[in-house]
């Protein structure tokens, strides 16, 4: 039986005196699997408890009723890992509100320990190959804290909230360590394609990671991203509309509101939810109309009462609703009603039934379910929808009343039109929603996501024929005899940056070029593209072999001199192609050439991804066609467009060098285009590896340098370095 894990910020349960489980969406949503896997569900208790007996106590009640694995939590880390960061943090900005985002590097520093929690706690607990499903903002680090600690895991994670535009979430000061953290997933689901869409795009300009409509690459695994709009249970309503407390309900609203109209609203008391504009709008519709005919019930329900910002806006919701009631109430008819409180579940249904419409209006929501309920809730599809167009719901209810919720003008007039409809067309309207909400459930929404996730392919290949090493352990470098080295250094030894001189090496990687240094019967050549002064300035004094310009000066550890390892190229194109990428650079904000001594390089690392992608492609065009009868070769690798002679790459060099030199194997390594000519000498008994994804001629493939790295360290476990006294 397969396990699955769901992970949560917090269980389903509240725990007082006794343990009250919860009946959301999600719990009836998962209650199949308990038959079909090995479930667990793994989350914060709920509240403090210090005493590590009641701890003990309750884990195992919580384990043998439900399948529940609690996570306890102290207060003080709970305040700010959840009321300071994600809530008053993240939850602002993903939902477009920068104005009330506040950032606290404490809250981080919690936020951070609290995932750590979840892995350490999820890793042990989990069985080999288990599927774990990892819930909402509060955990987005958890992905790849998890994946780091087991690797065999298949993760899931699923955003409950919108995810805003790049432009928004880059005001975040945490906004790389965030975006990593989720891209240790298998698979992210998001509800609308729109905020799929604005993930690649943040990815893209914050990370510059290229992703295709459902894929992202990631650092040592690709990442699988998808569009699930999430449900309600409807089994949970229809069950619940046949009860005789629901029937019981429902007549006692409809002699309390005999002759009315009925609009209701539903929703957190959360300053997403657009109340204050829905009341302004319906001031606007009472003035406009003068009908005193309609009811407005709101039920808020209460919400994060101790954060200022929520105190606020109660203080503006009460202060509107009496305004209105004061000028539009009669002694027959008060206007609106505002219930600043939970309602239960079968007067929740019966409500839901009674209403001639609903006012669904958030300035944005991931989905909202609200709207889902309400139709649900009317078999008789006599009904009217007045849903916002930034609810993610709005995407899949489209014959719903769709309105600005920024516009209240628009909401008055759509909720005169909405009161003013016949029968038929309300029905005519409702009833092809419902339909869609009754075949796409919560089981289903779930159902999707779970085998998407057990689908998920964890031996992803990373290059056209090349075998994925295990650098923890690879036995062909523990051959014995002389070996040479031939390290490509950015992308193969380091990561990329966008800023080429911050690429300097690591005190990781120093320490690793260190003892390399002195294994016996070993021989490093660094190649690069870099300029001679570069290499001088890092790679000094560690003995190796150093290789500049992709091959076209070389400096041996016995000299201090560098010479061309092909004198006399012709290198007179050079200021013509020079002309062209200044042109480029001074219409592409962002880019910048380099001058090399035998190659130009035209960078776009930092200029507006989309932007610069497509100007490099028309620089590759035009070079071409400018450049075709000349001796030079145009190369398009990460980020840039260089171009240098057809006489100069690492193939020569390797041609150049290799005569001279006795060893019994090499290993080759490089991550990109201009490692494949390199890749081409290796003979039977060597090793060519490329680093990264992509077609390649190399015999093996490691997904980044940081895996180099490791294989690297790997060769010393066998090749002892020499000791000095």
């Amino acid at each position: 039986m397969v396990a699955l894990i769901n992970v949560s910020n917090r269980l389903p349960v509240t725990i007082a005196n006794t343990i009250k489980p919860s009946s959301g969406g999600l719990v009836s949503a998962l209650e199949g699997y308990r038959k079909t896997h090995d479930f667990m569900w793994v989350g914060w208790s709920g509240g403090p408890v210090d005493s590590p007996r009641r701890q003990r106590e309750l884990a195992e009640e919580l384990k043998s009723r439900f399948g529940y694995h609690p996570l306890f939590i102290s207060q003080q880390d709970i305040e700010a890992y959840y009321t300071g960061f994600s809530n008053s943090s993240l939850w602002p900005l993903l939902h477009y509100l920068p104005s009330y985002s506040r950032f606290d590097h404490n809250w981080f520093e919690a936020y951070k320990k609290v995932n750590f929690v979840f892995a350490e706690n999820i890793a042990e607990l989990a069985e080999k190959d288990a599927l774990v499903w990892v819930h909402d903002y509060h955990l987005m680090l958890l992905p790849r804290l998890l994946h780091e600690l087991r690797p065999d895991l298949r993760i899931g994670y699923f955003l409950h909230t919108p995810f805003p535009s790049y432009e928004i979430f880059r005001c975040h000061p945490n906004r790389q360590e965030l975006l990593e953290g989720l891209l240790g997933a298998d698979l992210i689901g998001f509800h609308t394609s729109g905020y799929l869409r604005h993930f690649r795009s943040t990815v893209l300009r914050l990370l510059g990671r290229e992703s295709r409509i459902n894929t992202i690459a990631g650092k040592g695994h690709d990442v699988t991203i998808g569009v699930y709009p999430i449900s309600i249970p409807t089994d949970k309503f229809l069950q619940k509309m046949t009860s005789a407390a629901y029937s019981r309900h429902l007549e006692e609203y409809r002699r309390a509101y005999a002759g009315k109209k009925v609009v209701i609203g539903v929703e957190r008391l959360d300053y997403t939810k657009g109340v204050p504009r829905r009341l302004e709008a319906i001031e606007a519709f009472l003035k406009r109309t003068g009908r005193k005919d309609v009811v407005f019930i709101f039920i808020n329900v209460p919400s994060r009462e101790s954060v200022p910002a929520y105190q606020a806006l109660r203080r503006e919701i009460e202060h509107k609703v009496s305004r209105i009631n004061g000028n539009f109430a009669s002694i027959g008819n008060i206007p609106v009603h505002f219930i600043h409180q939970s309602v239960n579940f079968s007067r929740l249904c019966a409500l839901y039934t009674l209403a001639d419409v609903a006012m669904v209006t958030p300035l944005v929501d991931g989905m909202n379910l609200v709207a889902k309920e309400y139709l649900i809730c009317k078999p008789d599809g006599d009904g009217v929808l007045i849903l916002s167009e930034f609810a993610g719901a709005a995407q899949e209810l489209p014959q719903a009343s769709i309105v600005n919720p920024y516009d209240t003008a628009q909401m008055a007039r759509a909720l005169e039109n909405a009161l003013n409809r016949t029968p038929e067309e309300r029905q005519k309207r409702l009833a092809p929603m419902r339909r869609r909400i009754l075949r796409y459930n919560a089981q289903r929404w779930a159902g999707d996501f779970i085998a998407d996730l057990a689908g998920v392919d964890k031996s992803v290949e990373k290059g056209a024929g090349a075998r994925t090493i295990d650098p923890q352990y690879f036995p062909p470098l523990a051959a014995e005899g002389r070996w040479a080295f031939f390290l490509d250094y950015d992308g193969t030894l380091s990561d990329l940056r966008k800023n080429p001189p911050d690429a300097y090496p690591s005190r990781r990687l120093h320490d690793l070029f260190d003892r390399m240094a002195h294994v016996p019967n070993l021989t490093v050549f660094l190649l690069s593209g870099r300029m001679r002064e570069d290499m001088d300035q890092w790679f000094d004094g560690y003995g190796f072999h150093l290789i500049a310009e992709h091959g076209y000066y070389y400096r041996p550890p016995t000299s201090e001199t560098w010479a061309p390892v092909i004198p006399g190229i012709d290198l007179e194109w050079k200021e013509r192609v020079l002309d062209i990428l200044l042109q480029y650079s001074d219409t592409t904000p962002g880019s910048f050439v380099e001058q090399k001594a035998a190659s130009l390089v035209w960078h776009y690392v930092n200029a507006e991804p989309e932007f610069g992608g497509w100007k490099a492609q028309q620089l590759v065009v035009e070079l071409q066609e400018m450049l075709s009868n000349l001796p030079v070769r145009i190369h398009h690798g990460r980020k840039i467009v260089e171009v240098h002679s057809i006489f100069i790459n690492k193939g020569v060099v390797c041609s150049q060098l290799k005569p001279s030199l006795l060893f019994d194997h090499a290993l080759y390594a490089g991550d990109d285009e201009t490692d494949e000519t390199m890749f081409d000498h290796a003979g039977e008994g060597d090793l060519s590896i490329k680093v990264g994804p992509g077609d390649t001629a190399a015999r093996y493939c490691v997904s980044s340098p940081q895996a180099m790295q490791q294989l690297l360290a790997r060769f010393l476990v066998y090749h002892p370095v020499r000791r000095t006294e």
